[in-house]
């Protein structure tokens, strides 16, 4: 307390003391902060206090500016999460109105003019073939009949051929038709597919299995195993590996589930022959099904990559899993994984976790039946 009542810093009172100061009382309450004289008025004070040498008013007139930036700061901010709350609103609620709603928002405060002449406008048509992609990709998982519509019609002939996106086919597979995609609340949860093992179609071995080990060896090489695991890497699990086995001779599939924990896979290393090992026989829409879960809406900790990339992604962990030639189309792949058979598996080996359905193996015999790729992933890391 000064001899005339509560001392205000150079900018004026803190909130919690009583009064403006007189350079407060230049303007209206409202205006002070923003006041275009205050930047003239405190570079002034800087200079003369510190001519004067008066370098603790310096300081603290820059405390104080510090103080109401950090301020200011932090209101932004709050007004931006409500906005972008509200925005999520109007985006999500069903109904016509809300989205008719969420453009006059939009527009009104100028926000879709630029999006709207950036999409629309033929002059920046090579800006936007990213955008383009996806969207389109987007459409047709979505069962949209590309045909029906001629701008996604003419679409597939202009679309860039270097674009990652152009291998996709441009109407939905077969394969495809089951796809599923993330619930999303108001509140921006998300709930995805669980990767859990079915109680149809299971096919475990017997137990006591046998403790004795396979003498197959892996002979993936770089290139397959990143290419079997690229769904699980698009969707940033915690890890993942794959190996590839070629068989001494052709197998029938009921032989596939005793011969898996027998394989040298760090996946089933330790598993003793009364462990837990669970196995059930899948149809390729099934297995594609769960691939594009994980690279298009991640795990735990990762949103995945969305819907486009998350096809091209599952359509490439299915090609090395069935041992597609690289560079064939998808109608090919899917040949192939039609001709395969199909296991998704969980074991009780340290490799896997166990944990709210973030664990997942995937094995398949080839079509010639001389050939088992196998993919374990897990989303603890």
């Amino acid at each position: 307390m000064g001899p005339d009542g509560p001392q205000a810093g150079p900018l004026g009172p803190s909130p919690a003391t009583d009064g403006p100061s007189d350079s407060e009382n230049r303007w209206p309450r409202r205006n002070r902060l923003r006041a275009p004289g205050l930047g003239r008025l405190v570079w002034g004070q800087v200079e003369r206090r510190a001519a004067q040498g008066d370098a603790s008013y310096v300081r603290e007139l820059g405390s104080q500016l510090a103080d109401r930036h950090a301020a200011a700061v932090e209101q932004v901010r709050d007004y931006e999460r409500q906005l972008a709350h509200v925005v999520r609103v109007l985006a999500i609620t069903p109904g016509r109105d809300s989205p008719v709603q969420l453009l006059q928002l939009l527009n009104e405060k100028r926000q879709v003019t630029d999006l709207a002449a950036m999409v629309f406008d033929r002059r920046k048509w090579d800006q936007l073939d990213e955008l383009r992609a996806c969207l389109f990709h987007e459409l047709v998982l979505r069962g949209v009949d590309i045909d029906e519509f001629p701008p996604l019609r003419f679409w597939p002939l202009e679309r860039p051929g270097g674009h990652a996106l152009a291998w996709l086919p441009v109407h939905r597979r077969d394969l495809e038709a089951a796809v599923d995609f993330p619930s999303r609340s108001i509140r921006g949860s998300a709930h995805g597919v669980p990767t859990g093992l079915p109680a149809e179609e299971r096919v475990d071995p017997p137990t006591p299995r046998t403790s004795k080990r396979s003498t197959l060896r892996d002979i993936a090489t770089t290139d397959m195993h990143e290419t079997i695991v690229a769904a699980v890497k698009a969707g940033n699990w915690g890890y993942c590996e794959a190996w590839v086995f070629m068989l001494d001779e052709a197998i029938t599939p009921d032989r596939v589930p005793a011969l898996l924990p027998t394989l040298p896979m760090p996946c089933v290393d330790g598993l003793g022959p009364t462990d837990r090992f669970e196995i059930a026989v899948r149809p390729a829409e099934d297995i594609w099904r769960m691939l594009f879960a994980t690279a298009s809406m991640g795990g735990m900790y990762s949103s995945g990559v969305q819907a486009a990339y998350g096809r091209l992604w599952a359509w490439r962990s299915m090609a090395g899993l069935s041992g597609t030639p690289a560079g064939t189309s998808a109608e090919e792949v899917e040949r192939h994984a039609r001709q395969s058979t199909w296991f998704h598996f969980e074991a009780d080996a340290e490799w896997f976790h166990n944990d709210i359905d973030a664990d997942y193996g995937i094995a398949t015999l080839s079509p010639d039946r001389r050939r088992i790729a196998v993919l374990a992933a897990t989303d603890t890391d």
